[in-house]
């Protein structure tokens, strides 16, 4: 089986420096970098905005690399910026400035033909418009959410409903924290898994990710490489190796689960590597499994 995954996410532009040097008008954003990792599995379909200054050159990559765009909205006005810098640490950084532009009024449509689609992620925007986006899609056979404290911080309702709807749920440790009052991983686990998801993964960055089904968990490590040029981007491409791993499987397990956790780290390894998609664009199959199985060896006694 080899079943395509629909992601619902920001289409941006950023301006980024780092340690390592700097990159303006990167393509970015949630919806670019989930597609791209997403795409060495399967062929995701992408529902997102953007101005009349996206370029032609932009939707023949995306084109390139199998991501459906049919559900890719181009309006008058300009697509949504970011710009930041990264610290010495690469794993801080100062937002610059935070440009929404035609992304303000992002309303998802989902196209007809995108409706049934069986793998559903919800990227990092407004909890009332994932749930919007619930209300449009068909029976999907699984869905991911991915949120920020922003969300848990000033529109925790709607944000618990949506947590209610997800069967996987995807968070950072802190997130974690805000969410449930707890410190301990373990218990804040189990108070969020009364919530409504069946699944979670907590990120920790360059330390890798938990995953907890049920009862059990897994952790998987980071892929450890040379030079973390540029993170931007990092998690959204974790997801989109994840979900795109998990479209092409007969069955989801916490076997596949696991798998699909490490392969998720893999993709994530290949992105901050570079600047923008760069890391994502030169890929071959071949070379992520070489880092999958290497990956391996590190989690298996």
């Amino acid at each position: 089986m080899n079943d395509s995954v629909l992601v619902v996410g920001s289409v941006a532009f950023d301006d980024v420096e780092t340690p390592f040097g700097k990159r303006e008008n990167a393509l970015g954003g949630s919806a670019v970098f989930f597609s791209m990792a997403a795409s060495h599995f399967t062929s995701p379909r992408m529902v997102g905005i953007a101005g009349t200054d996206f370029p032609e050159e932009a939707i023949t990559m995306l084109q390139h690399h199998r991501v459906d765009i049919r559900g890719l909205e181009i309006v008058e006005g300009k697509t949504f910026r970011w710009g930041g810098v990264y610290h010495d640490d690469i794993n801080q950084r100062d937002t610059l400035y935070t440009d929404l532009n035609v992304f303000a009024d992002f309303k998802p449509v989902i196209p007809k033909e995108y409706r049934q689609t069986p793998f559903l992620f919800l990227g990092n925007i407004q909890p009332a418009l994932q749930l919007d986006v619930l209300d449009q899609v068909e029976n999907p056979k699984y869905i991911a959410l991915d949120t920020m404290n922003l969300w848990i911080n000033t529109t925790l309702d709607d944000l618990l409903t949506v947590i209610g709807k997800v069967d996987l749920l995807i968070i950072n440790d802190s997130e974690l924290v805000l969410l449930t009052k707890e410190t301990n991983l373990l218990a804040g686990l189990k108070k969020l898994h009364t919530q409504g998801p069946q699944h979670i993964i907590i990120k920790k960055g360059e330390h890798g990710a938990f995953l907890s089904y049920n009862t059990e968990i897994f952790y998987s490590p980071a892929f450890p490489v040379k030079q973390a040029t540029d993170p931007t981007g990092a998690g959204d491409s974790f997801a989109g190796g994840l979900m795109g791993y998990l479209a092409a499987c007969k069955e989801i397990n916490f076997t596949t689960l696991k798998k699909a956790l490490v392969y998720g780290c893999v993709m994530g390894s290949f992105v901050v590597e570079n600047f923008s998609t760069d890391g994502l664009t030169q890929l071959d199959r071949k070379q992520i499994e070489s880092r999958y199985n290497a990956l391996r060896k590190l989690v298996t006694i």
